[in-house]
């Protein structure tokens, strides 16, 4: 395997801790489903040395808030035990997405802009709710927050680095921080 640079690769959970004696690792994850797992087919494991070594995926088991990963060439607790604490990466170019999908990585630090061309901020950060994400846009002080839907959320421009979003009334100071 060819090295791997650290900007093609995504953070995409953390390992808990070794699961039993055959080298499982249980993880907390931070995709939505298991598939996003076995479409990477192979995952980075990081433990706390910093040394990253890369495992096929053999097996995702989903429990309790949590996730048993089966992982080819980790046979041992030991083995597992490495790893306790560490983070999880998949390469960027191995996501799958839906056209109007968007990952959180290529939003945060984008401009966001009014359907008339004013700038209301950036995006610093995402929060996950029920239902939908809430972007929270940040000009100076000055903070909003922005619910991630279709009737607000007119673009999202990757190539031209800017989303576009729908002034409804009462958005932007409403929804003052």
């Amino acid at each position: 395997m060819g090295k791997v640079r650290a900007e093609d690769l995504l953070l995409i959970g953390k390992v808990i801790r070794p699961h039993g004696i055959k080298g499982l690792v249980r993880i907390e994850s931070f995709a939505e489903s298991r598939e996003t797992f076995f479409n990477a087919g192979e995952v980075f494991l990081q433990g706390p040395s910093g040394e990253t070594v890369m495992y096929g995926v053999m097996a995702v088991t989903p429990g309790n808030k949590f996730f048993l990963l089966e992982l080819e060439g980790l046979d041992t607790r030991a083995q597992a035990e490495r790893y306790r604490g560490g983070n999880i990466y998949i390469k960027k170019g191995r996501l799958s997405r839906r056209s109007d999908e968007y990952f959180w990585f290529e939003l945060i630090g984008l401009p966001v802009y009014l359907d008339t061309g004013t700038r209301v901020g950036v995006i610093r950060h995402i929060v996950p709710a029920s239902g939908h994400d809430i972007f929270v846009v940040q000009e100076g002080e000055k903070e909003i927050l922005v619910p991630a839907v279709h009737d607000v959320v007119k673009e999202v421009d990757l190539e031209n680095n800017r989303v576009v979003i729908t002034g409804m009334e009462g958005l932007l100071s409403l929804n003052e921080v």
